[in-house]
């Protein structure tokens, strides 16, 4: 047995169409070659190319997915970032709402500015022993929430194969083409549209599309039953916030129900919602409802496997995770545990009793090095 490297990653260089079309006609070669790869390499490109677009043709399309591009998206908003991630295939850094000072305008700005300054504020009242630098993120954090989805306000590496950036043009195409009579979508539909074509100028291939009837995976098409066992259903409301920080665990399925104007809820911080200013905070959200800001709570179901919801624990069951994904992690995994205790079937799924209560680091398995501003064990009962 031998390995060796036949491609990999030039920073700062972008791969020319045409040589993504060769690489993936080499890979098609290699599944029928009579000789060796130098055979293949050696080939006419007329050949190789005349292979790759059978492949096209006949959808087998996966010797594309050999050849990556890193895109960097500058200016994208919340929303589209959401629908790309939901798709799974992909690795993607974006630049988190802790480190952003957001570019915003009008009421948005002046909302952004105003809880900004009052959960600093809180925060430092609250817990003083918290640093100046970590209680600036987390106000930063808890202010986004007034920030829209549609807001072009983050910039976001995402990585994908040639074959899945062409499934994502027809996705997005058919998408932004989809005719709506609902207010979030026809808002929706031009970002779309504008995304297809920009995937489409850097490595769009003509007949490259999927074949299976898929489409995006983000918007749910009916009502998900709840269920608990060797797979698990579960169905909850959360913030347009919360719901991309949960749909990053890739071998989880996320779906949400667009949400609607008339009777919107929003996600209240937990560090004012005892105060005076919980009224305010809703009446400032109810003004800005229009522009579907962060913090409009989703109808949202979660599914997969309970050895996959277990990985999910190990990363947001923790003290410096995000609250309110945090709170909701630990909420499913009492529902998990209540549920399959009830039919005595609780040890078949790796005793997820075991894990209640607990963060990360206590799970027995993981060394945190940057331990919790408050501690491990408050990690369900802080407040911010």
């Amino acid at each position: 047995m031998d390995i060796r490297v036949i491609g990999s990653t030039k920073p700062g260089f972008e791969l020319p169409i045409e040589d993504a079309e060769r690489f993936a006609g080499h890979s098609a070669g290699i599944c029928y070659m009579k000789e060796d790869f130098e055979t293949i390499l050696a080939e006419p490109e007329e050949r190789t190319k005349k292979r790759f677009m059978g492949t096209v043709g006949s959808g087998h399309h996966s010797v594309a997915g050999h050849v990556s591009y890193n895109l960097l998206l500058i200016g994208i908003p919340k929303i589209v970032a959401m629908v790309l991630n939901n798709e799974k295939d992909y690795n993607t850094s974006e630049k988190s709402a802790r480190y952003t000072k957001m570019k915003i305008e009008g009421q948005e700005k002046y909302l952004y500015d105003k809880w900004l300054e009052i959960f600093e504020k809180q925060i430092m009242a609250k817990y003083p022993q918290i640093d100046e630098l970590t209680r600036r993120k987390l106000a930063q954090e808890n202010a986004r929430y007034f920030i829209s989805v549609f807001t072009p306000s983050t910039t976001m590496e995402y990585t994908i194969d040639l074959r899945q950036g062409n499934y994502l043009i027809g996705f997005l195409e058919d998408a932004a083409t989809t005719e709506t009579d609902d207010p979030f979508k026809m808002r929706l539909r031009p970002l779309l549209f504008e995304t297809a074509q920009l995937f489409k100028s850097v490595l769009g291939i003509e007949g490259l599309r999927d074949n299976k009837g898929r489409r995006l995976s983000l918007f749910a098409k009916r009502y998900r039953a709840e269920q608990f066992g060797e797979t698990y259903s579960i169905n909850y409301t959360g913030s347009f916030a919360m719901l991309a920080q949960a749909q990053r665990h890739r071998s989880l399925n996320y779906e949400m129900i667009v949400p609607q104007l008339f009777g919107a809820e929003f996600f209240m911080p937990p560090i004012i919602e005892d105060t005076v200013l919980a009224h305010e905070y809703l009446d400032d959200m109810e003004s800005v409802k229009e522009n579907y800001p962060q913090g409009m709570l989703l109808h949202i179901n979660e599914r997969g496997m309970p050895e996959d919801f277990l990985m999910k624990c190990g990363e947001r069951l923790c003290g410096a995770a995000q609250l309110e994904i945090c709170r909701n992690t630990h909420d499913t995994l009492v529902r998990y545990v209540d549920e399959t205790s009830k039919r005595g079937e609780l040890d078949v799924y790796r005793d997820l009793g075991a894990y209640l209560g607990k963060t990360k680091c206590q799970f027995g398995y993981y060394h945190c090095n940057r331990p919790c501003p408050l501690g491990a064990k408050n990690a369900f009962t802080r407040k911010i």
